[in-house]
């Protein structure tokens, strides 16, 4: 294993800001998986963290496939994260908005070029991803829909659903959809949660990208069997919001299934404890994400069903 500087600046007041890298093996630029580049998402750094502990000791016991290299970059945004922001502490700015970047532009711009420079050469890419929405998901894989169909190697992780998501504009300017420009397999995991850690979300997710090297021929070890994958597309999903703001009593969590009618939560009101609100599964279905606050707002998404 080499550890390697991707980025690095001075700051004024702090310590100097690196973007570590983590390479395993030697030869094609064949996998580079990125953690962290949001403050919160600490589940997508364990799991990173994690990954990287795992290959040193492939590693070391001669399991990764001659003439192949793995990158791991555990995070990219450790200054937010010290201080419990999403984004860049200084502008609020996403560095995952960022991309392909700017070299001589504001601070997340350089980062994004300097990150895109560095990953652009590999030819598969996996980005453990987090959501706008607050709560948890069912661990799957996420693609954007484009020219190429990579829908087939996805299959490799083994998780029980792959999202082929049709490109919205906000898209455009995203890791994954530039990746996929430069010609790199982009998949975009979701680890099940963000700011918490969710252990065994987080083991069945590593598990995931490990059975992928493998499937993908870098590693040579046994891997535990995966899913046979169901493919959505945005059709499938039908989003629950709230009606009501107050405290949000769920019944029903991610990966549950419903029936037409069920009762998944009610909204209760803040001062008196009365029941503001209900929300009712409108039809037999699986829930793919739930609202895991205790207080939710007007018309915020509460669940997705599949």
């Amino acid at each position: 294993m080499r550890k390697e500087i991707i980025f690095s600046m001075k700051s004024p007041y702090r310590e100097e800001f690196h973007i570590y890298g983590y390479v395993f093996g030697s030869g094609e630029k064949t996998v580079a998986v990125v953690g962290a580049m949001r403050g919160d998402e600490i589940q997508q750094q364990f799991v990173s963290s994690q990954l990287v502990r795992i290959l040193t000791d492939m590693e070391r016991c001669g399991q990764i496939t001659q003439g192949v290299e793995i990158l791991v970059i555990p995070s990219a945004n450790h200054f937010s994260m010290n201080i419990g922001k999403r984004f860049w502490p200084m502008d609020n700015t996403d560095i995952n908005r960022m991309f392909p970047g700017y070299d001589l532009g504001e601070t997340t711009q350089r980062i994004a070029s300097a990150l895109f420079d560095k990953l652009k050469k590999y030819r598969y890419g996996i980005q453990l991803a987090s959501y706008h929405f607050t709560g948890s998901f069912i661990p799957h894989v996420r693609i954007i829909k484009t020219a190429v169909d990579i829908t087939k190697e996805a299959k490799f992780f083994g998780m029980p659903y792959i999202y082929v998501k049709s490109p919205e504009p906000f898209d455009t300017v995203m890791l994954n959809y530039n990746w996929q420009i430069w010609e790199t397999k982009a998949y975009s995991v979701y680890a099940g949660t963000t700011a918490v850690i969710d252990k065994p979300a987080a083991k069945f997710t590593w598990n995931s990208i490990i059975r992928f090297l493998f499937q993908a021929g870098l590693l040579n070890c046994k891997t535990e069997p995966g899913f046979v994958s169901q493919v959505l597309e945005d059709k499938c999903f039908r989003t629950l919001t709230a009606d009501n703001a107050g405290f949000f009593y769920r019944q029903k969590s991610s990966g549950s299934t419903v029936r037409k009618g069920e009762l998944l939560a009610k909204i209760l009101n803040p001062y008196d404890g009365s029941v503001e609100g209900e929300i009712f599964s409108p039809e037999d279905a699986t829930i793919f994400f739930a609202h895991d606050k205790d207080l939710i707002s007007e018309k915020t998404a509460a669940f997705q069903l599949i």
